[in-house]
Formats: structure tokens, sequence, C-alpha cells
């Protein structure tokens, strides 16, 4: 189960992106709106996962500065 919490975790959708973007911005620049560092943290870490799993992995052949 938890592998398929993953995979959609990874998969988010761009719309999905934005709005959780969207709602960030709105937490940290709103004014009127009470922070709410929980839900702060979470987006971030919702946000980041999905910008990390866009990038392309590192290769594991490693070439020595000689």
């Amino acid at each position: 189960m938890l592998g398929l919490r993953v995979l959609y975790e990874v998969s988010m959708s761009s719309a999905e992106y934005s709005r959780k973007l969207d709602e960030l911005d709105r937490l940290l620049n709103d004014p009127d709106v009470p922070m709410q560092p929980d839900r702060v943290w979470s987006l971030l870490a919702e946000v980041s996962r999905s910008d990390a799993s866009s990038m392309p992995r590192p290769s594991m052949n490693r070439t020595s500065d000689r």
C-alpha cells in the first residue's frame, strides 16, 4: 500500500501543483490569513517532493578528478 501512495504523490498533476503553490503563497503573504506553520511545512514538503521527482536522477557512474 505504501508503494501506491508514493506513486500517487510523485505523479501530482500540474493543476494540483499550482493549487498547492497558490495556497502556500496565500498562507505566507496574505496578512488576513492566520499563520498555520504545520500546513506551510506540509505544502512545502509536497511541492518539493514533486519538484524532486521531475529532476533527472544523478548518474551512479562517477569519474574521478585525476
